[in-house]
């Protein structure tokens, strides 16, 4: 009983690593996809063809027992019927059975009986009950009657009754335990193979998405161009490089009226899908509020209150939102939890550091109080967010505020400070992964217009 098992478990292996290897292949993905009549009807046979050179092959492989041939030949037909339908297993079943049947042997006409029934049975079975049998518990039961069902075959067929009596209770328990064994991993083996195959199609579609989503985030940036903002007196620049394929920094200009260009830059807490949508939220509302809203402190508030209402994410973004009078050079300004600007300017170099209010979205009601900044020509707002300070190299060394600060001192004249600080900024992380988006927005301030 001890080689009959070892020999049927070895057969077994073989069986299952060719399965999974015809299973998990691309070719079989497209020639059993069953796609309309003709592509079922083509599943259909192959699913057939397949499970009766399984049979095939553990007939070759089985054992000789008093003139029967003891294998896992059932195998294929109850895997062809399971997954195929009544018809796939019933050819399985004939082209296994009749390979059986010219091997010869007391018990041919008993197997080729039972075979063919055993395919036909799992089909139908698998055809009501797919979503109950395929759990491996019921797999396994399925198997062991279907095996229990053969040796019930071979008693009432084959003669002399003593001879199949003989047989079935030599072979009987390695026989149904080898086959319902097998049947059962199969089953769990394709079920794992087809989950990752969805797996794989979700993660592509998602990837599709994600592709979309990000033109889009873009395109919700303001356009940097000749025609906007369209002013001599001040020029911007900004750049945008989330830490996945969407985030949710931002960045945001637009004219208060003909001589106030307001200027936002926002960090939503998180990253992803997520802050991404807060983000054009967050984005709408504060431009909202400080269009409608001529005291920047009230119209931050407002913008604060709205956002908390509809906050059941629990978000919060970090902001700093100033309004610049093109022909003074005046800034008036909120920050809201933000990192410090950067002044440059020919008394140096520093960060713009005032006590600032607390994040948006966080505390209903919270009051937030304005600064204002004086800006001569030619002097330089340099608005960042984290992942700029934050950047790490592989060593975990952040890029840093002194970093930053050297990098701005030290401005060739008519360099862009965007496309500097983002080479230093490349230079330090040395393509080392980055876990938060980057984002700058720099005005240059050219002074009131000449008339």
């Amino acid at each position: 009983m001890r080689d009959l098992f070892i020999n049927l478990i070895g057969t077994l292996s073989v069986i299952l690593v060719v399965a999974f290897l015809i299973g998990g292949s691309n070719l079989n993905q497209r020639l059993t996809d069953p796609k309309g009549t003709k592509g079922r009807w083509r599943y259909v046979l192959l699913l057939g063809l397949t499970g009766g050179l399984f049979g095939v092959y553990g007939n070759l492989s089985g054992v000789s027992l008093e003139g029967a041939v003891i294998s896992v030949r059932d195998m294929g037909p109850m895997l062809s019927g399971f997954l195929g339908g009544p018809l796939s297993g019933l050819i399985a079943g004939l082209i296994a059975g009749g390979h059986r049947l010219l091997l010869g042997g007391i018990t041919a006409q008993a197997c080729v009986v039972a075979t063919c029934c055993i395919g036909l049975f799992c089909g139908l079975l698998s055809s009501r009950f797919w979503d109950y049998l395929r759990r491996p518990l019921q797999a396994f039961v399925l198997g062991a009657g279907m095996e229990a069902f053969h040796l019930c075959v071979v008693l009432v067929m084959v003669r002399p009754f003593e001879t199949a009596l003989s047989i079935v209770r030599q072979i009987a328990l390695p026989f149904i335990l080898a086959n319902a064994l097998g049947f059962t991993l199969l089953v769990a083996m394709l079920g794992y193979i087809q989950r990752q195959r969805d797996l794989s199609l979700e993660r592509s579609r998602l990837q599709s998405e994600l592709k979309v989503a990000k033109v889009i985030q873009r395109s919700l940036l303001p356009p940097i161009s000749d025609r906007f903002p369209g002013r001599q007196e001040a020029a911007l620049t900004a750049f945008m490089e989330p830490a996945k394929q969407v985030g949710g920094d931002f960045y945001d200009f637009f004219f208060l009226d003909k001589d106030r260009l307001a200027l936002v830059i926002a960090d939503v807490s998180g990253k992803g899908i997520p802050a991404a949508l807060f983000m054009v939220n967050a984005k709408q509302t504060i431009q909202n509020c400080v269009r409608d809203i001529p005291d920047l402190a009230q119209a931050i508030m407002a913008a604060n209150d709205g956002l908390c209402a509809a906050n059941e994410a629990e978000m919060f973004v970090t902001a700093w939102i100033g309004a610049l009078d093109l022909s003074t050079g005046l800034v008036t300004f909120v920050n809201a939890g933000h990192n410090p600007p950067v002044v440059v300017s020919k008394a140096g170099t520093e960060f713009l550091r005032v006590r600032g209010g607390l994040v948006l979205a966080g505390l209903e009601g919270s009051r937030y109080r304005t600064g204002t900044l004086q800006l001569d020509p030619g002097d330089l707002l340099f608005l960042y967010t984290d992942g700029v300070t934050e950047g790490e190299n592989a060593a975990h060394q952040l890029y840093g505020e002194d970093r930053l600060l050297r990098c701005l001192e030290t401005l060739p004249a008519g360099a862009d400070p965007v496309e500097r600080v983002r080479a230093d900024l490349a230079d330090h992380v040395q393509g080392f992964d980055q876990f938060d988006d980057v984002t700058m927005l720099c005005l240059r301030y050219n002074g009131p217009a000449h008339t």
